[in-house]
């Protein structure tokens, strides 16, 4: 009897199962609906926040020009006021000025008793806009108002004569000088120790005004009583 039931195809394969060896993918999580509506609110006033300094920005330059055209005239005449603001302004930083130190030099015997006007160390002082003549004048080349300052230190007194320091003014080269300011000091002659060193300092300060070519120098009675230490005598003036 033949047996129907009997077949040559082998049956199915069984599926792998799962074992701890393989990893098991877990899904991300979704991310929380709070935490984004907190990302929209930081962006949305960061915007916000530039949108107002933008329109404050605009009102405050908006403001300024309308104060500025509301001082200034309209037209030609404004626009000549404006290039005037703007030339002085350029001006101010460019002003004649003059701040000399005073020449170091020996104490020799022939300079006792001996007057004339203090020499400037060039190297050492500065000068803009303002000449220079023979080491001890400053020539103005632009004319106006200056404030003119000295000072003066001695570092001996004279029994005869004060201890003044004169800024004399002339109007051009070698001609006639006077004084437009002067300054006294006192030296104490009664002094309880001779080697205690006694120093007295004579200051000055005041408006002058000058023209073109006038020349300014310090004279002295006696320039060997003159202490040339740094920063002790000195002569400057500067641009009102």
């Amino acid at each position: 009897m033949i047996n129907t039931y009997q077949t040559s195809l082998a049956p199915p394969p069984v599926p792998p199962r799962l074992s701890g060896s393989h990893p098991i993918l877990i899904p991300a999580p979704l991310p929380l609906r709070g935490h984004s509506k907190s990302l929209i609110r930081f962006l949305v006033g960061v915007v916000l926040l530039h949108l107002f300094l933008s329109i404050g920005g605009f009102i405050y330059l908006y403001h300024n020009y309308k104060m500025l055209s509301f001082q200034l005239p309209s037209g030609k005449e404004g626009e000549e006021k404006l290039a005037y603001l703007s030339s002085e302004k350029q001006e101010t930083s460019y002003k004649a000025m003059a701040r000399m130190v005073v020449e170091q030099r020996p104490h020799t015997p022939d300079q006792k008793s001996k007057s004339g006007y203090l020499n400037w160390n060039i190297n050492h002082s500065f000068r803009r806009s303002i000449g220079y003549y023979h080491s001890s004048w400053l020539t103005i080349q632009q004319p106006g108002d200056y404030y003119v300052y000295s000072r003066v230190t001695f570092s001996k007194g004279d029994p005869q004569l004060p201890l003044v320091s004169k800024v004399q003014l002339r109007k051009k080269n070698e001609g006639e000088d006077k004084a437009v300011m002067q300054a006294y000091c006192n030296l104490d002659s009664g002094s309880i120790a001779e080697f205690i060193p006694r120093l007295c300092t004579a200051t000055q300060g005041e408006v002058i005004t000058l023209e073109k070519g006038n020349q300014l120098s310090v004279w002295v009675q006696n320039l060997s009583l003159v202490n040339y230490e740094d920063g002790a005598t000195t002569f400057g003036m500067y641009k009102l």
